[in-house]
């Protein structure tokens, strides 16, 4: 018998397999993918993740594939500068590849005694009073004292618990992706620069050799159950920038929308939700996985801290007492961020305000 089971091993679930055994307590966490992602997507870590890695002696592995950049001028693409004497050692983001991010969480969680099961898709689970016996897709059967959802925003754990998800529905949709471009880099930012007077969910940032963040407006592109194409990128570059740029050699290609979503409950019973189980947002900004590390952090000790005996009766339920309130602020972020980002008069006349 474990003490915790955790559902995903994304870099909430990491972050939180890691907390955990750092108290000694037993965990599995369960992972449906057999390998790790391979398509390479940056993500940016935000002041306070960054402080919580060098809390946890991870940094210095973290800044060997990073690159840092000033933390100003993110918030729905309004050139500002980076705010001046913010009181942290880390004052800056770090962008890095996720399938880097991801590996080095999990290594960490193993590193500390973790074990991880790769193939292994949450089905069910039933609750007592004395733990929670969890179904694996195969049919297999575990139990274990707690489970935690760190499955996603399409969680099974949150699903098979019954807990809402009350929000909007995606109403906008967004190209996103990484490829080389067959066009110098001052011809590019010339015309950007233009089209981004009207459009700000378009842009061609350089990553360096050629590769190229490419996101732009997705509308009048294939089904969204689809994966999008080459094909779509090219056929939307064309449209609103009347060139394609020549991109090719995508490195990865996705779509993703302005749905907001906020579980109404963190906790029931010995079942808990963490990351994009609990909320889902766009993630403009980029503070989704930082939002769910941080969740990972706050949960661990708490969690700990029950399963080992010491915690006052009411510690766990200030997991969501905390929580659940920063991820509101988030999604607000965000939903002002989108509007910020229309292109329709009134929302472009409160972003010249």
């Amino acid at each position: 018998m474990f003490d915790v089971i955790i559902a995903g091993c994304g870099p909430t679930g990491a972050m939180l397999a890691a907390e955990l055994r750092l108290h000694d307590v037993r965990v599995l966490v369960l992972e449906k993918e057999t390998e790790p992602k391979s398509f390479v997507r940056i993500v940016g870590l935000h002041v306070r993740s960054i402080e919580l890695m060098a809390m946890r002696g991870l940094l210095e592995r973290i800044l060997e594939h990073g690159r840092q950049r000033p933390a100003g001028g993110f918030f729905a693409a309004i050139n500002k500068p980076a705010p001046q004497g913010l009181d942290s050692a880390h004052a800056y983001l770090l962008g890095i590849p996720q399938p880097v991010i991801e590996r080095l969480l999990e290594e960490h969680a193993i590193e500390l005694g973790a074990q991880v099961r790769r193939g292994c898709a949450v089905a069910d689970f039933e609750q007592d009073d004395e733990g929670v016996t969890v179904e694996l897709a195969n049919g297999e059967q575990l139990r274990s004292r707690y489970l935690v959802g760190c499955d996603g925003g399409r969680s099974t754990v949150r699903k098979r618990l019954g807990v809402g998800f009350p929000g909007e529905p995606s109403r906008t949709e967004t190209l996103m992706g990484e490829m080389e471009v067959g066009v110098p880099q001052e011809e590019i930012a010339a015309t950007v620069t233009g089209i981004r007077e009207a459009h700000q969910r378009f842009w061609l940032r350089p990553f360096g050799e050629g590769v190229y963040s490419v996101v732009v407006p997705a509308a009048g592109v294939s089904d969204r159950a689809e994966p999008p194409t080459l094909e779509d990128f090219k056929q939307q570059l064309r449209t609103i920038a009347g060139t394609d740029f020549g991109v090719h050699s995508p490195r990865w290609l996705s779509r993703f929308g302005d749905a907001t979503r906020l579980a109404e409950r963190y906790r029931v019973g010995r079942v808990l939700l963490a990351g994009d189980a609990a909320h889902i947002h766009p993630p403009t900004g980029g503070q989704g996985l930082n939002l769910g590390v941080q969740d990972a952090f706050n949960l661990g000790w708490k969690l700990a801290a029950q399963i080992r005996g010491w915690a006052p009766e009411t510690l766990l339920d200030t997991y969501q007492a905390e929580r659940h309130p920063v991820a509101e602020d988030v999604l607000d972020n965000t939903r002002a961020q989108m509007e910020l980002l229309s292109t329709e008069p009134g929302p472009q006349a409160v972003r010249r305000l």
